[in-house]
């Protein structure tokens, strides 16, 4: 196991930020640096490598900021098991997901941390967020509801909580890890399915967030991820 720790400061951070990355190429740095630009500083970030082929992180090569710990070990695990790894490692009060190829407005982990500490009995809050292409066009909205009882009123339909935004208490996260092994394309689903009735959920009316839309997902792949849900339900 390679990591990046040098100078780690001492004192804990107020939030930790997952980033499991998998062969995310030129992607990667921009994703990267959304961070890094918070107005929130107070942060450590986890990048970690699940087995890459694409050699994605020489783009953050020149990236020298000891809030950035980069986990690299040669092997594939998937999704769910590299965001356990990383709720084991975190030492923030709040932890944070951010996907490989998306942009975090400067103000999300702020305005988040904001909402979490007015609401104490807040246990996972997620932002609205914007779809952009891969070249960075903008495309619409990703579907969302905001209060608990709206986001929670058909689970048997899914939950309009987008993944990449989440920002929760770490220790909702380590009394609910994600499953292992994960369903199909959909481990935030199973995890809101397994929690919501016994937790408290939110998202930002603000949009916080760039999503970007991978090319190549098809009609059979989209049909695979709604058969393992019905599953879990």
């Amino acid at each position: 196991m390679v990591k990046n720790n040098n100078n780690l400061k001492s004192v804990d951070p107020l939030v930790t930020v997952a980033m499991p990355i998998y062969n995310a190429g030129k992607y990667l740095r921009p994703a990267v640096l959304s961070i890094m630009q918070q107005t929130l500083t107070d942060w450590e970030l986890y990048i970690i490598d699940d087995g890459s082929t694409d050699d994605a992180l020489s783009y953050i090569a020149d990236v020298q900021d000891s809030r950035i710990i980069i986990i690299k070990d040669g092997q594939n695990k998937g999704l769910a098991a590299r965001l356990n790894e990383v709720i084991n490692l975190a030492k923030g009060r709040y932890f944070a997901l951010m996907d490989q190829g998306d942009f975090s407005y400067p103000d999300r982990l702020s305005k988040q941390v904001d909402a979490l500490e007015e609401s104490l009995d807040l246990d996972l809050l997620s932002t609205r967020a914007i779809k952009i292409s891969m070249e960075g066009e903008p495309l619409g909205y990703l579907p969302s509801l905001l209060s608990h009882a709206e986001i929670t009123s058909a689970p048997w339909k899914g939950f309009c909580m987008p993944h990449p935004t989440w920002m929760g208490r770490l220790q909702w996260f380590k009394k609910n890890h994600y499953a292992e092994p994960a369903p199909y394309l959909c481990e935030d689903q199973e995890l809101l399915l397994r929690t919501f009735e016994e937790s408290n959920f939110s998202c930002l009316e603000e949009v916080c967030l760039a999503y970007r839309v991978r090319e190549g997902i098809g009609f059979s792949v989209l049909l695979k991820i709604r058969y393992h849900q019905l599953c879990m339900q």
